[in-house]
C-alpha cells in the first residue's frame, strides 16, 4: 500500500494538502512489475496516468519510420495528462528492472481538476514541456532527414564531374603516350623546316578552334567524313584518328589540305601527333569544366549554409532562393522546369540565413514531391508595402480541401511511413512568424501557391 509520505517524495505531489493526497491514493491503483514486463502497449487506449515509484522504465515505439526510446525512473509522472488529446498510446511502456508504479484513471480527470487544481496546473505545465521537447526532437530529426537528402543529392552532383575528371586524366595519359610515339616517329623521318612548319601550323589552328562538343549525329557525320578523307589518301584503319579529330572539330578541308601537302608516311605520323595533342587539349577542357562545376557546387553549399557569415544579417532573398534551387538541382532534373520572375531591385530580409534556406527548402521540396517527375515550378519575388513576398507555385494536383486546414499542424503529413515527419510546413510557419511575417496558401488542381511575407529590410545605401 502506497503511503502519503511515499507519494510526497515525488515532486509533483510534494506540496499538496493531505486531503488531496488521500483522495488521489484512494482512486489510484498500485502495480508491481517485473523486469521486461510491459505495463502498457502501443495502441492501447490512453486511459491511464502513471506515477513511477520504484525501478527503471522505458517508453519505446515506432515514429516516422524510426525507433524512439525514452527513459523513465522513480519520481517521474507520465502517460496521459488532463486536457491531453491523446486517444491511444503511441509507445509501449516496459519495466527495465523490477519496480512499482501507480495508475490513475483518465476517466477521473474531470474530478481531479476540481479537487486538485495545484496538481492539475503542474501536470499541464509538464505536458507543455513534454510537447515542446517532443517537437524539438522531431524538428531536429526533420533537419537531419533533410540534411541526409541534400547530402545524397550533393554527393550525386559532385560525383558526376569528379568521375568525368578522373576518366579524362586516364585518357590524357593514353594521349600523351601516343603523342610521344608520334614525335619519335617524326624525328626519325628528318623533316625539313617547311614540313615542320606546316605540321605546327595545322596543330595550332586546331587548338585555337572552337572545341564545343557536337551533337551525336553531327559528330558521327564529321567522323565519317574525316575517315573517308584519310582512306582516300591511303591511310589504313584510320578509325582512332578520325574519332579523335572529330571530337576536336577538325575541318575536313583542313585535313585534306594537310594530307595533300605532306607525304603519306609523314602525314600519318603528323596526324597522330595532331590528334593526340588536340585530344590532350580536349581532356584539359573537360577537367577544367569539371573542377569549375565542383567549385561552383561547393560555393553554393557555403552560401546555402551561410558558412563563415554573421548569424543574423540582411539576406538577399533572390540569392537565397537560387542557392536553394542549386542545392535541389538533383531533384529538379530532368523534367521539372523552373520559371523565375524576380523583381529587379534587391529584396533584403534581416534574418538568420540558414533559417531562410530551411523555409525555401521545405516549400520547394513539397512542390517537387507534388509533381511526380515532371511539371513546372514557378518562383516569384516582389515587394508589397513594407514586406518582401516570395511566391512558390507548382502545377501539381493541388491540396485537397479537407486537409488544407491541417497542413501547418505539427506532425501532420500525407506522405508514407518514413517519408516525412509532418514538421516541414510547421517549421516554415514557425520561422516566418518569428520574423514577423506570415504564410499564405492558395491551392486548386494544377495551381498551388505558397506566399511567404517577410518584413523588408532596407539596405544601407537606400537609407542614405
Amino acid at each position: 500500500m502506497v503511503s502519503s509520505l511515499e507519494l510526497r517524495r515525488i515532486a509533483a505531489f510534494s506540496k499538496l494538502p493531505d486531503d488531496q493526497i488521500h483522495w488521489f491514493l484512494s482512486h489510484a491503483q498500485e502495480v508491481a512489475v517485473q523486469a521486461g514486463e510491459a505495463f502498457v502497449r502501443q495502441g492501447d487506449p490512453a486511459d491511464w496516468m502513471f506515477i513511477f515509484l520504484d525501478g527503471l522504465f522505458q517508453w519505446r515505439g515506432e515514429f516516422g519510420g524510426d525507433t524512439v526510446s525514452l527513459p523513465a525512473q522513480a519520481g517521474d509522472v507520465s502517460g496521459v495528462f488532463p486536457f491531453s488529446r491523446m486517444k491511444q498510446f503511441t509507445v509501449t511502456g516496459r519495466a527495465q528492472t523490477d519496480g512499482r508504479l501507480l495508475k490513475f484513471p483518465a476517466a477521473l480527470f474531470p474530478e481531479l481538476i476540481q479537487k486538485m487544481p495545484e496538481l492539475t496546473a503542474t501536470l499541464v505545465a509538464m505536458m507543455s514541456d513534454r510537447i515542446r521537447e517532443g517537437t524539438r526532437i522531431e524538428q531536429q530529426r526533420d533537419r537531419l532527414v533533410s540534411l541526409g537528402k541534400l547530402s545524397a543529392g550533393l554527393a550525386h552532383e559532385l560525383n558526376n564531374p569528379a568521375s568525368a575528371a578522373k576518366r579524362a586524366t586516364g585518357q590524357m595519359r593514353d594521349a600523351l603516350v601516343r603523342m610521344r610515339n608520334a614525335n619519335a616517329a617524326l624525328w626519325r623521318l628528318r623533316l625539313d623546316d617547311s614540313e615542320k612548319s606546316r605540321i605546327e601550323e595545322a596543330e595550332a589552328t586546331l587548338l585555337l578552334s572552337d572545341m564545343t562538343p557536337l551533337e551525336a549525329l553531327a559528330l558521327s557525320d564529321l567522323e565519317e567524313g574525316l575517315d573517308s578523307i584519310l582512306r582516300s589518301h591511303g591511310q589504313d584503319n584510320p578509325g582512332d584518328l578520325s574519332a579523335a579529330l572529330a571530337r576536336c572539330n577538325m575541318p575536313p578541308a583542313a585535313l585534306a589540305s594537310l594530307l595533300t601537302e605532306l607525304g603519306s608516311a609523314t602525314a600519318r605520323d603528323a596526324i597522330k601527333r595532331i590528334a593526340a595533342t588536340a585530344e590532350l587539349a580536349w581532356h584539359l577542357n573537360t577537367i577544367e569544366s569539371c573542377t569549375s562545376r565542383i567549385s561552383s557546387l561547393v560555393q553554393t553549399v557555403k552560401e546555402y549554409t551561410y558558412m563563415d557569415q554573421a548569424p543574423v544579417q540582411n539576406v538577399d532573398v533572390v540569392r537565397s532562393l537560387e542557392n536553394t534551387l542549386g542545392i535541389l538541382a538533383h531533384k529538379l532534373k530532368p523534367k521539372i522546369n523552373v520559371k523565375r520572375d524576380y523583381q529587379a531591385i534587391p529584396l533584403l530580409v534581416n534574418t538568420v540565413g540558414t533559417e531562410l534556406s530551411q523555409v525555401w527548402t521545405n516549400i520547394i521540396e513539397n512542390a517537387i514531391d507534388a509533381m511526380p517527375g515532371q511539371g513546372e515550378l514557378q518562383v516569384r519575388t516582389f515587394r508589397e508595402d513594407h514586406f518582401v513576398v516570395v511566391e512558390i507555385s507548382d502545377n501539381g494536383p493541388g491540396i485537397p480541401p479537407e486537409i488544407r486546414p491541417h497542413i501547418f499542424d505539427p506532425f501532420f503529413t500525407t506522405k508514407g511511413v518514413g517519408e516525412g515527419t509532418g514538421l516541414g510546413l510547421n517549421t516554415v510557419q514557425t520561422i516566418v512568424r518569428k520574423h514577423g511575417g506570415n504564410v499564405q496558401v492558395d491551392s486548386k488542381p494544377g495551381d498551388t501557391r505558397f506566399q511567404v511575407w517577410l518584413p523588408f529590410a532596407a539596405s544601407p545605401e537606400a537609407e542614405t
